[in-house]
């Protein structure tokens, strides 16, 4: 296989590609087949060997990628081959393969092509944790955000707008601000140009900003947080500028303010359950149409060193990708717009997908109303073959391949219809969080009918609404939606049921 290599820590102008040995696997992980990565400022500290973790040499940089699984370890159950995924490599993505372990490759979704895939999960992920978990930022609130026309800058524009905010986007031309407007940007500030705290100053009306967001460092750093208004957040993203400020920390007394360092790999590592329910929410927002990167440039394998140097030299836009080999990805049979539904869904503050509710008290305004459709999954055989072992009903017509092909209609197994019930509850955090409550446990269903058998293989989905909510005595609240699960390409749903939730 083909791989742009590192042999010597130093600059993007000393990396070679090269004819080299496919990875191997072990037990644990996936190979993928590479058919885009994306780049971003770690692939330069890792070739500069000034990076947290040091590669053995020669290595290949690019962590953030997409393809289609080539093979799979013995212990990896959730893959199989031929499907897409996107993954966290940490390095080794610039080549035509490259092995991961399975804990950092995600399903991808059919309506997310390649090459958006390959520039979603460092700076959206990045920023939606910096703002979801770490700022908590709030609707109406102002946000600053530094080196706005950046790969996460400009993903922090997106989501803060999504959420809410008032975004003031700062940036080193007038042609990266343009961008940051089209991404909804409310105000814009060239800081080589204009004084930056006057500017603030003039924008907030002498109030100050409740959140900086700083991938960048250096010398706007003291003026950004002295703009701080009581209570604010500085969130410390990076150091593109490759200098690190040095804060008179008397600025966080004075201000009353907190200052947060924002290390999203660790976040993910430590705090998995929370960093996937975020993959989720962003996956639904780039399904729905809500979240689209910027992309720079595209390059080749063969160019990807120019990418790289590009990125050095402040020069991409929004985010750069190689596509690793001469592919056309097939064209989706529905637009994303067709595939979701007519229905209006649930309008909230940050108008998002899932539907998010401040509290459990504004439920009952929404009775009658749809949530939306989730992303398409896949009923994989590893999938059904998970819920035989879980529940030990091994019935021939879920588990037997080759029995499959000779007795039944269609030649495949078929899911058991508890386990297209049992997902009921995957499918139901894509499209509801509630916010300020202790506890949320779905632990029962009504009218519950199995329709259609969901065949191996296929992709199912699910569409809900609100059927009632029930105010009891001890303050706690019983939700009632109505749901349905579909099978693409056919007309009749899996499933249909009501689903009970208690939420304290």
């Amino acid at each position: 296989m083909k791989a742009l290599l590192c042999e010597n820590f130093g600059s993007p102008k000393q990396l070679m590609v090269r004819d080299t040995a496919s990875p191997t696997i072990n037990e644990n992980q996936v190979l993928i087949a590479v058919k885009a990565c994306g780049v971003n400022f770690p692939d330069n500290l890792i070739i500069e060997g000034k990076y947290q973790f040091k590669p053995e040499l020669p290595f290949a940089p690019g962590g953030e990628l997409s393809g289609t699984i080539i093979s799979v370890g013995k212990n990896v159950t959730q893959f199989s081959k031929g499907m897409r995924v996107l993954a966290l490599s940490g390095w080794g993505g610039f080549a035509e393969e490259v092995a991961v372990d399975a804990n950092r490759v995600f399903p991808l979704p059919e309506e997310i092509d390649y090459l958006s895939a390959a520039g979603t999960l460092y700076n959206y992920g990045t920023s939606y944790y910096a703002l979801k978990q770490k700022a908590a930022i709030k609707s109406g609130e102002t946000i600053l955000i530094l080196g706005a026309a950046g790969g996460v800058g400009l993903a922090a524009v997106e989501l803060a707008k999504l959420m809410g905010a008032k975004v003031i986007a700062c940036a080193s031309t007038n042609e990266k601000l343009a961008i940051c407007k089209e991404k909804g940007a409310d105000f814009t500030i060239n800081y080589l140009q204009e004084d930056l705290r006057k500017k603030i100053q003039e924008i907030t009306n002498n109030q100050g900003v409740d959140i900086v967001y700083d991938p960048v460092g250096g010398l706007f750093a003291e003026p950004a947080i002295r703009s701080m208004a009581w209570k604010g957040r500085y969130l410390v993203v990076g150091f593109a500028s490759g200098n690190i400020p040095a804060i008179p920390l008397n600025l966080a007394l004075l201000k009353g303010c907190s200052i947060i360092g924002i290390f999203w790999g660790s976040f993910a590592e430590k705090e998995p359950i929370e960093s996937l329910k975020n993959m989720g929410e962003l996956v639904n927002w780039m399904i729905a149409g809500k979240l689209k990167q910027h992309r720079y440039k595209i390059y080749s394998l063969e160019n990807a060193a120019d990418a790289l140097q590009d990125l050095l030299e402040r020069k991409v836009i929004g985010k750069a990708i190689i596509k690793i080999g001469d592919w056309v990805e097939e064209q989706i049979e529905k637009s994303i717009q067709q595939s979701i539904p007519k229905q209006e869904p649930i309008k909230n503050d940050s108008n998002q997908i899932p539907s998010i509710f401040k509290d459990k008290s504004v439920l009952k305004d929404h009775i009658g109303k749809n949530l939306g459709t989730t992303a398409w999954l896949k009923m994989t055989q590893e999938r059904i073959n998970q819920f035989a072992e879980a529940t030990m009903d091994f019935q021939w017509v879920h588990i037997d391949t080759e029995k499959a092909k000779k007795y039944l209609p269609a030649g495949k197994t078929i899911a058991h219809g508890y386990l297209t019930m049992s997902l009921a509850s995957h499918f139901f955090y894509q499209l509801i969080s509630i916010e300020n409550i202790n506890s949320f446990v779905n632990y029962g269903v009504n009218k519950a009918r199995f329709i259609s058998p969901v065949p191996v293989d296929s992709d199912i989905r699910m569409t809900a609404s609100i059927q009632d909510v029930a105010e009891l005595s001890n303050g706690a609240v019983k939700l009632f939606l109505n749901c349905s699960i579909e099978i693409k390409g056919q007309e009749k749903p899996a499933y249909v049921a009501e689903i009970i939730s208690m939420i304290f």
